[in-house]
């Protein structure tokens, strides 16, 4: 095997297995940076998910290439269709990522997944109350431990009453919006 021939193949699987998959993804998740506290994660997501679309694509590409040719269509180095098709596929991609700064040194902004306040949602209110929750026990705790004399007693009673307020009105809150 010659050193073009090894070139034509690593080219050739590049292209069927990770190029097209990969600038599409760039293009509908231009914000995915790989650096930071979930870089291994986000570096996983991105390989897998460009190895997976890259298959699909060359099956969904092959297909159309075997039903619009009358006689069938042949993958072969000497006409090398399939490769041109992929390889325009990722050129669109490319183009696509780069127009929304998928390789800028800034991310663009993420999708805005954060609802409004007035939206809050019942995951909110769990994590909230949640919240509440572990301050109440972390309160009923100190409560024990600190002395019954104690000056900080007095600060811990108040804070607790104002936690177990501030859970009271939540749940009374989300209540009558739920009856309405």
């Amino acid at each position: 095997m010659s050193v073009l021939g090894g070139l034509e193949g690593v080219v050739g699987g590049l292209l069927v297995f990770f190029a097209p998959g990969y600038f599409l993804t760039k293009a509908v998740y231009p914000e995915w940076r790989i650096r930071g506290v979930a870089a291994t994660r986000r570096l996983v997501e991105v390989v897998t998910l460009s190895f997976v679309l890259s298959i699909g694509l060359t099956i969904l590409v092959g297909y159309g290439l075997l039903s619009a040719g009358s006689g069938g269509f042949v993958a072969t180095w000497s006409d090398p269709v399939l490769e041109g098709a992929l390889a325009g596929v990722a050129a669109v991609g490319l183009v696509v990522a780069v127009a929304r700064g998928a390789f800028s040194r800034t991310p663009p902004a993420g999708p805005r997944g954060t609802p409004e306040a007035a939206e809050e949602g019942a995951w909110e209110l769990s994590q909230e109350l949640e919240r509440l929750g572990r301050d109440e026990r972390r309160l009923e705790h100190a409560l024990r431990v600190s002395g019954s004399n104690s000056p900080e007693r007095t600060k811990i009673v108040a804070e607790l009453d104002s936690v177990r307020a501030e859970r009271d009105a939540l749940r009374r809150r989300r209540e009558e919006e739920y009856a309405t």
